[in-house]
């Protein structure tokens, strides 16, 4: 039952990721774009966790978190830039 769940779980995230994708791919405006950058980038964050969790390898939730924070800074950077440009 527990492999269920969690094949459910990175289906979902998959799913997520996928539609994400589609989003920055013919999003609009570049704003549409950056955001949908960003939930993917959460959402892998997201699977990195339960990932860590199934294998047992908790090495990658020291992953997740250096992930996020650079997807912050960078994210950070996409806005400042096109707020301003350089």
């Amino acid at each position: 039952m527990n492999e269920t769940i969690i094949i459910v779980f990175l289906g979902l995230i998959a799913g997520g990721i996928l539609l994400s994708l589609i989003r920055m791919l013919i999003g609009p405006t570049a704003s549409d774009r950056a955001v949908a950058v960003d939930t993917i980038t959460t959402t892998i964050v997201g699977m990195l966790v339960i990932l860590a969790f199934v294998f047992d390898r908790y090495i990658y939730l020291d992953v997740a978190l250096v992930y996020s924070l650079l997807a912050f800074v960078g994210l950070c950077a996409i806005a400042r830039f096109m707020e301003r440009g350089f």
